[in-house]
């Protein structure tokens, strides 16, 4: 009888440990089959191959988003990227679509030189911060790279292959809502590869 008053007793509080466990966990946004749980914005290309989620110019070679169904608030989020030829594309926080317009903060997905890990604001202020120079050197074009953005309140924190890029807090950001968008650069001519898309709620 004791045991089960015992039981009893615990039973709320491994309850709330087995709820903060939850909220806490890693989750597979990307399942390496299909894009279930996405939306396609614009004509640019969105596919699966080989266990990879590819975006591609298409012949628009316009502005392509692909976002999210859920939103997000806070999290941590790690993901691995490839660029083929031009790979400008980006990953956007907070973010909505409507057509191809965007409103959100893009964490950069850029060429050597073109400031990968800085933070702009699409149809508003622009850039808001970039990495400093020497940080470039983090980013290996043409091969995998490990991106962490960590969003919290006002503040963003992005990582590149283990280099902090930026460090940025603005207030704008802290009262955005909205989900996370992949974005493929207009001009055409452009191929990313993305992997190991996991976010961690905060």
């Amino acid at each position: 009888m004791k045991s089960i008053k015992t039981l009893l007793l615990l039973l709320p509080i491994m309850a709330v440990l087995t709820a903060g466990d939850i909220a806490g966990k890693k989750v597979k946004l990307f399942n390496g089959k299909n894009l279930d749980g996405w939306t396609i914005y614009g004509t640019e290309k969105w596919y699966v191959e080989d266990g990879l989620l590819v975006c591609e110019s298409g012949p628009d070679k316009g502005y392509g988003y692909l976002g999210t169904n859920e939103e997000y608030k806070d999290f941590e989020l790690e993901l691995e990227f490839k660029q083929s030829a031009n790979g400008n594309s980006g990953v956007f926080i907070r973010s909505s679509v409507d057509g191809t317009k965007v409103s959100g903060w893009q964490v950069e997905v850029a060429p050597p030189g073109h400031d990968t890990g800085g933070i702009y604001e699409s149809y508003g202020r622009g850039w808001l911060v970039k990495p400093d120079a020497e940080k470039d050197k983090a980013l290996k074009f043409g091969e995998w790279n490990k991106m962490k953005i960590r969003v919290e309140g006002d503040r963003v924190i992005s990582w590149v292959n283990g280099t902090e890029m930026v460090d940025f807090s603005d207030a704008k950001i802290g009262a955005g809502e909205g989900g996370i968008c992949l974005q493929i650069h207009d001009g055409g001519g452009i191929k990313v590869s993305w992997r190991n898309i996991k976010l961690r709620k905060l």
